[in-house]
């Protein structure tokens, strides 16, 4: 995404945690195409180095391999730094139910070491990924940030526990954060492999393969899917506003319309089928609903547009189209 018409200076040195991730790798990639110097702090538990082997030449790149658990590895990171963008967690709700102690220790413990060393080194703002999953079992259809509910998973309960601590560090010492609550991004770079890979990229790779994809539930639970560009949008407008009501609190980040499992299986197999028309007839089949699953997720994106200048480009139908390429070229 070409983000020099944002504003965000080049002078400004922005650190990237998690950089080597899905959503880190193409921030870095972004900010360095904005001359801007970044460094990414990563510890490649779920971060890949390929996804940023092509940035390790450039001057203006510079990679800290180290693991926000650490308090030493952070105030490394944080040397010399303007603006802190922490990516760095570890997401899905079935991981944390399945290891909740570390799910806690990295989304939790290593949060609160990257508020201490932002607050250390001064940092001028502090940008980190916030989630939907804060919503919890609240009903309420669209999602308003200041009506949530009680989390259902222990990852749930982790990213509340950041907004929490990053509104005290506001308070108490003075740190300007900004929470990012993502809903389902999407995109390049978005791994397909593993027990818990997002649902667009694992249905993608199995219907390549001709194989079914397998919908949680009967298909009519739905998402407010997000192109990877409207995050990166979103993280660069948390940079550079300089309204003073944006600072110190959250932001849905999303397209604000929502779409069922059931029809995005059917635009996938649509839009692949383009290179490959043996694809639309694979045959899709359905299995138990996922513990800790809302039925339905909705933003809205009123706060955002208003305070930010919030403008998303892409919805679910061109960020698809977009992500199915980057996939048949790079993956097939």
């Amino acid at each position: 995404m070409n983000i020099d018409t944002l504003n965000l200076s080049p002078e400004k040195n922005i650190l990237v945690t998690g950089g080597a991730g899905f959503i880190g790798s193409n921030l870095c990639e972004a900010l360095l195409k904005n001359n801007n110097k970044v460094v990414c702090l990563d510890n490649f538990a779920t971060g890949k180095k390929d996804n940023i082997d092509h940035l390790l030449s450039n001057s203006n790149f510079k990679l800290v391999e180290g693991d926000i658990r650490n308090l030493n590895d952070c105030h490394q990171a944080c040397e010399n730094i303007d603006y802190v963008l922490h990516q760095a967690a570890l997401g899905s709700v079935p991981r944390s139910i399945n290891d909740p102690i570390t799910s806690n220790q990295v989304n939790v413990s290593g949060f609160l070491n990257m508020l201490v060393a932002a607050r250390d080194a001064k940092i001028q703002r502090f940008i980190y990924a916030a989630s939907s999953s804060t919503y919890g079992d609240s009903k309420n259809l669209p999602k308003v940030e200041d009506t949530i509910g009680k989390p259902l998973s222990p990852y749930a309960i982790t990213k509340y526990v950041n907004e929490l601590y990053a509104d005290i560090f506001s308070k108490t010492y003075g740190l300007e954060t900004v929470g990012l609550r993502y809903f389902n991004v999407f995109g390049r770079k978005q791994d397909p492999n593993g027990a818990y890979a997002a649902v667009i990229p694992k249905f993608v790779m199995q219907l390549m393969k001709y194989e079914s994809p397998v919908i949680n539930g009967d298909g009519t639970f739905s998402r407010d899917f997000t192109y990877i560009d409207n995050v990166i949008e979103m993280n660069v407008r948390a940079i550079v506003s300089k309204n003073p009501e944006a600072t110190n609190t959250v932001y849905n980040v999303a397209y604000g319309e929502r779409t069922d499992l059931n029809e995005l299986v059917e635009l996938l197999k649509k839009y692949l089928s383009n290179f490959d028309p043996k694809i639309a007839d694979v045959e899709v089949k359905y299995g138990p609903s996922r513990q800790g699953d809302v039925p339905h997720s909705l933003a809205s994106i009123e706060k955002a547009k208003n305070i930010l200048g919030y403008d998303p480009k892409f919805d679910i139908k061109s960020g698809l189209k977009e992500a199915v390429n980057w996939y048949w070229e790079n993956l097939k």
